[in-house]
């Protein structure tokens, strides 16, 4: 029944497709269920694959279709009919328990409720510390970084930062230390963890093609001779070999020294150093003995230097293509060791837990996509987040959101949190409320939220402005003898006290008519004239009987180096 199977792969092309379709209109928020997607996508391309290249070898089966054909056109319809429902009784007869396979529903995409696995293939297939692909999980592959000979002790941090450096110096691991079968191990893994990571994490991607291009990449740069730290040692040692260290310089294999100047470098290979350090390396076997073994022991040698430095070349070129999980890995990393094991958990369960709580997507009609959106778990009635679900309740507890801060000024607007009531005096909602109490400098008014204080406070501030203003205009200046001008205070005390006796002014009687009334006229000031005071000193005097203006009644003003004044 080669026709039967001819359209049975046509419709499950066009079953797939139109399931391909239904799941790239659809934008998950969540990152698990986005991977899941992926992957569901991903499988279904695979079987696109394997059934056209079934339907393809159909096609080419002209001599079957041929002649299944012609036994159907020729002869009696019914009879080849009942053949073939014949057929089908004695193979569901010998096996009884077949599942019938409904391609629609095979590819539909399913909701929550619509029998949808709760826990999908992308849950088990990354840990913890990767969180769904967003971050690297390096962990072990540290310690047997750590393990290798000639290494020093490094934070997981710095690890991070350096793990795709072969290079000296900030590789501790010498070119001999790597022909190891533990550093081949080592790096065999590190390979192995990127490469399946790049594949979990994208799935829709051609990722053959990718590493084939890294392949090339390094055959090319293996037979011009150009991989960092693998040159051909083959050769004497008389010229200066390809630069590593800093690649400023020139980089001394035996001595694994970069040298900045070639004369320096010619001449160290005269040096007891660099001939004891040449004999270390060749009783190694990496060069002298190589070569004393004959062409085929260096080709052995050669090829497993090739294996080695073609999976650092690799894991170079995939570090460079998954930078954004390498950054993120290293700010994860520092933002969990300033937390609590506790804490950590908590974030963990809650990364699990998040996608639990969005939104069904997909086999529901729009009235029940509205009521289930509506629909929050939130008994605690917390929060909500940005991406509209409650927020963590230790999160609630640490920021204090539990405690209300009343503002009257703000129409009796309650402020949830110690740090929202800060931030809200220089909002705009305050600060139109201060304006229309009259108040216009709103800096002076933080941590009022009283109508009645604020008005107080503001009609204090003006009377001290006033109080302030109006000391300044009545300063009262006096002149000594001298003609040198002060204070009205400090004349008194210190010129009129020290005066001598003889000198003596009287200052008459103000007469008014009334009290509020403008002063009379000023009586003459009566100084004797063999011991009358300087003209400065007479015109002081008088500047500061008309500075007078109100003694409400009748009174004497009269100072003369501490005597009481002369009401007579």
């Amino acid at each position: 029944m080669l026709l039967e199977d001819q359209r049975f792969l046509h419709e499950d092309l066009e079953r797939l497709e139109q399931g391909i379709s239904d799941r790239i209109a659809e934008e998950p928020k969540h990152i698990r269920d986005r991977l899941n997607r992926d992957h569901q996508i991903a499988g279904f391309l695979s079987r696109i694959q394997q059934q056209s290249q079934r339907l393809i070898e159909i096609y080419k089966d002209t001599e079957s279709r041929t002649r299944e054909i012609q036994s159907i056109s020729t002869g009696d319809p019914f009879d080849e009919f009942y053949k073939q429902v014949t057929e089908v009784k004695d193979f569901h007869r010998r096996y009884p328990n077949e599942p019938v396979e409904n391609l629609e529903r095979a590819y539909k995409r399913k909701g929550p409720g619509e029998g949808e696995l709760a826990v999908t293939e992308v849950d088990s297939m990354f840990s913890g510390e990767e969180g769904f692909g967003r971050f690297l999980d390096l962990t072990t592959l540290h310690e047997d970084y750590l393990n290798l000979q000639g290494v020093k002790r490094i934070s997981y941090i710095q690890y991070l930062e350096q793990f795709d450096v072969f290079t000296s110096p900030i590789c501790p691991v010498k070119r001999v230390d790597k022909m190891s079968d533990q550093y081949f191990n080592y790096v065999r893994r590190l390979l192995s963890y990127l490469e399946d990571f790049l594949k979990r994490t994208r799935p829709l991607e051609d990722l053959d093609k990718l590493f084939w291009s890294f392949g090339q990449e390094f055959e090319h740069a293996w037979e011009a001779n150009e991989v960092e730290g693998w040159a051909d040692e083959s050769q004497p040692t008389t010229s200066a070999p390809i630069t590593e260290g800093t690649g400023e310089g020139i980089w001394c294999p035996d001595c694994e020294k970069e040298f900045k100047n070639d004369n320096v470098y010619k001449s160290h290979l005269t040096g007891k150093k660099h001939i004891n350090a040449a004999k270390a390396r060749m009783s190694n076997g990496v060069t002298g003995a190589a070569a004393s073994n004959g062409n085929s022991s260096r080709a052995v040698l050669r090829l497993k230097e090739r294996a080695i430095a073609e999976r650092e070349f690799r894991i170079k070129k995939m570090t460079s293509v998954m930078q954004s999980q390498r950054s993120d890995t290293r700010v994860n990393v520092e933002r969990k060791q300033g937390m609590t094991e506790r804490e950590r958990q908590i974030e963990l369960d809650a990364l699990f837990a998040e996608s639990a709580i969005l939104a069904p997507q997909g086999g529901h009609d729009s009235d029940d996509d509205s009521d289930s959106s509506e629909k929050i778990y939130n008994p605690l009635k917390l929060p909500l987040a940005w991406d509209g679900k409650p927020i963590p309740y230790w999160l609630y507890k640490l920021h204090g959101l539990g405690v209300e801060f009343p503002c009257e000024i703000c129409g009796n607007f309650v402020y949830m949190g110690r740090r929202a009531f800060d931030k809200h005096f220089n909002e705009a909602r305050h600060i139109y409320g201060l304006k229309c109490l009259g108040v216009t400098n709103t800096t002076l008014f933080r941590e009022i939220t009283g109508i009645e204080d604020a008005l107080k406070l503001w009609d204090k501030i003006q009377r001290d402005k006033k109080v302030e203003k109006t000391g300044g205009e009545n300063v009262v200046q006096m002149e000594d003898a001298d003609g040198n001008v002060m204070p009205e205070k400090v004349y008194y005390e210190y010129v009129l006290i020290k005066a001598p006796k003889y000198q003596r002014i009287k200052l008459t009687r103000l007469q008014s008519t009334k009290a509020g009334s403008s002063l009379g006229p000023r009586t003459d000031i009566s100084v004797p004239p063999s011991r009358a005071a300087g003209p400065n000193m007479t015109m002081a005097l008088r500047t500061r009987l008309n500075t007078v203006t109100d003694e409400r009644s009748l009174g004497t003003l009269a100072y003369w180096a501490g005597h009481e004044p002369d009401r007579s």
